[in-house]
């Protein structure tokens, strides 16, 4: 037989042929050109041993990767990540963009037990990021955009000469966890109805409003509690001087508390705590009191310095005594709660969406100076449209916008984004124009919704090969948007992975069925309608729309469309090793063999990998373990005992067998800082 033939058939190329011979023992010149028969059959078979065990050492070896007995990776190939000085275990996962179980895992095997929510310092962070493939760095000062358009109205108002500063009413944003009670305390300041209008009494946008009391103007900013809602409640909380961390007092401190604490403290706000539900029987006051102590807020009396008023939202109890602790408060801070009303004025967009009627409007908390109708309205340097009408909270009619007023703004060219900063300029003239072309409605939305969906087009880059859910995403309103964008980019995991192909404002139409078609996506509209013609198209190429109103539902039905992608995950758990002494029978599936326990120990059923002088050249399974006459379930270190081997490969003298066992289960997706209910 040719080499060339024998190469063929062994599927190698004949050089490479040549030179794995002397390896299996076959002796060959180089410039050989024919084998005989006999030969070639015995390299053939010697060929395939070689394989196998080629191929069993790599399968041991991404076995014992798996359950963590693995090499140290060099320095220079690790991966870069920022980790500040303490974190919690589910926030570092999400930076190492892992599953916080696959974490977990490794802080056990280095011997620290840590749940989800418990914080780790950055040292412990460190080392598990270089086992886990990455070189930590502890994180700097933040430089994001919110943060520079906080510093630069701050810098407006501190910049002002102190005889120009008056009072203006303060802003107070009304923060805590999903149905706790925020809005329906709202409802109950305000004495009107607004939780009836938000779909499963959820509130989805940002909502801003004034009341008075004992002659004083109150301005309340509403935000989301959903988890989803977490860029909302930051942003919420930049442009207020006060806040209320709203708690249920027969739930107690819960995830998205524990974050508007974090917001809290970071931005530095004077706040009240609000205890609601206390009507309830299960209300407990003195538990949520000690829960909140072990975050450093002892109630004033407990001997502390933290405000706290035990209310009931939904029977109005309470409610004058926490507008008095907020008077209170403002009367503190009150040489901080000024502004120059006398100025151009500037201020935060805290709500965007595109009206059918009255196109792109904009709900703006004026943080400083006047907002008359007419102005210019500059966003990022480039003219966005004039004033032509402006209405207060309840809809009526404004003809100037005051400091502390929100106000929703009729006349925007372009929709601005959620946190943009709108200034009316001294000049005109010396804004950007914005080109003609850009006046499309599609470009409305793209321009509208660019700095909510920033992160998203990053992440996608680095997706790979994952298996990929593609979705078309139409919202009503820019806060929606970027809620469901920003919730999505927080679904982290290796082997599959949500990618939106476009998302915008507005129904959904023909144009975003034929792009389902082209890129197999699934189109959802949030608080949007199917027009007609999209119907019937949908319906004759078969492309699946989904219209939600309440958005934890849509994350729900997203997060189980990804499991049904998801494959199943084997983890390995190594138990001890037992070497060969004696070899005494063949049986139909494998052999009986003694031998004795060199460490751990092993058990019935357990998995077996055959090690012959170092090397791996066969797999099996325990199918029994006796110790005399009586049977076994486990065998411990130093045991001598017998074992009924399956297997293919024969068992000699001296070979070790390495037990373990192998579970398959179906990964979890990681969202994080979401909690479904």
């Amino acid at each position: 037989m040719n080499i060339t033939e024998l190469a063929r058939r062994l599927r190698v190329r004949p050089e490479e042929l040549r030179n794995k011979l002397p390896e299996l023992g076959f002796s060959l010149g180089k410039k050989a050109i024919k084998v005989d028969n006999r030969q070639a059959q015995k390299i053939q078979v010697a060929w395939g041993e070689m394989k196998r065990k080629e191929r069993l050492a790599r399968k041991m070896e991404m076995q014992k990767r798996r359950s963590g007995l693995k090499e140290r990776i060099p320095v220079d190939q690790l991966k870069p990540v920022s980790v500040p000085a303490i974190i919690t275990v589910r926030d570092f996962a999400s930076r190492l963009e892992l599953p916080v179980p696959r974490v977990m895992q490794e802080l056990m095997q280095s011997g620290i037990l840590a749940s989800i929510n418990q914080q780790i310092d950055f040292e412990t962070a460190s080392i598990i990021s270089e086992d886990l493939g990455y070189h930590a760095t502890l994180e700097g000062e933040e430089s994001d955009q919110d943060v520079e358009g906080f510093e630069k109205i701050r810098e407006s108002i501190e910049g002002e000469d102190k005889e120009n500063l008056g009072e203006r009413p303060p802003v107070i944003v009304v923060m805590g966890h999903v149905d706790h009670g925020k809005t329906r305390l709202l409802d109950a300041i305000r004495k009107t109805n607004v939780i009836d209008t938000e779909a499963g009494g959820i509130t989805q946008h940002i909502g801003a409003y004034q009341v008075e009391r004992n002659g004083k103007q109150l301005t309340f900013i509403d935000t989301p509690g959903h988890e989803a809602f977490t860029v909302m409640r930051s942003r919420g909380a930049k442009v207020a001087d006060i806040a209320i961390l709203v708690i249920a007092a027969d739930d107690g401190v819960q995830p998205q508390t524990r974050e508007a604490i974090n917001i809290i403290k970071s931005a530095g706000l004077p706040f009240v705590i609000a205890i609601n539900k206390i009507d309830r029987e299960q209300a407990n006051v003195d538990k949520i009191k000690g829960e909140l102590a072990e975050f450093d807020l002892v109630p004033e009396d407990w001997g502390g310095k933290t405000i706290m008023v035990p209310i009931s939202a939904k029977q109005e109890t309470n409610i004058e005594e926490l507008l008095d602790m907020l008077l209170l408060v403002e009367e503190m801070e009150k040489e901080k709660i000024v502004a120059n009303p006398n100025r151009n004025a500037i201020g935060t967009v805290i709500e965007s969406h595109v009206n059918p009627g009255s196109g792109p409007v904009a709900t703006v908390l004026v943080q400083s100076g006047t907002l008359k109708i007419g102005d210019t309205l500059g966003v990022r340097g480039a003219m966005f449209g004039r004033v032509r009408a402006m209405k207060n909270w309840k809809g009526e009619e404004l003809k100037v916008a005051t400091p502390s007023t929100p106000a929703m703004i009729i006349g925007w060219k372009l929709s601005p984004a959620m946190g943009d900063i709108m200034e009316i300029p001294e000049d005109p003239k010396s804004l950007k124009k914005i080109k003609a072309t850009d006046m499309s409605m599609k470009a409305t939305e793209e321009m509208a919704s660019i700095k909510a969906i920033r992160g998203s087009e990053e992440s996608e880059e680095a997706n790979g090969s994952k298996e990929m859910l593609h979705l078309i995403i139409r919202a009503d309103v820019l806060g929606s948007l970027e809620a469901i964008i920003g919730m999505l980019d927080k679904i982290k995991h290796d082997e599959v992975g949500v990618k939106v192909v476009q998302r915008g404002l507005g129904n959904i139409t023909d144009a975003d069925v034929n792009m389902a078609e082209a890129t197999g996506a699934i189109l959802i509209g949030f608080n949007v309608q199917t027009l007609g013609t999209a119907q019937s198209q949908a319906r004759e190429k078969n492309i699946e729309i989904r219209e939600y109103k309440i958005i934890y539902k849509l994350f729900e039905d997203v997060l189980e469309q990804l499991k049904d992608k998801l494959p199943s995950e084997t983890i390995i758990t190594e138990q001890g090793r037992f070497q060969v002494l004696k070899n005494f029978k063949k049986t139909d599936n494998g052999w009986i063999i003694g031998g004795q326990v060199k460490d751990e120990k092993i058990y019935k059923g357990a998995k077996l990998r055959l090690s012959r002088e170092g090397e791996y050249v066969g797999e099996g399974e325990i199918i029994s373990l006796q110790l005399g006459p009586s049977e076994m379930k486990v065998a411990q270190i130093g045991h001598e005992c017998g074992m009924r081997y399956k297997g293919k490969v024969k068992p000699e003298e001296g070979d070790l067998l390495e037990a373990y066992t192998e579970e398959r289960i179906m990964k979890e997706f990681i969202l994080e800082g979401i909690d479904l209910r």
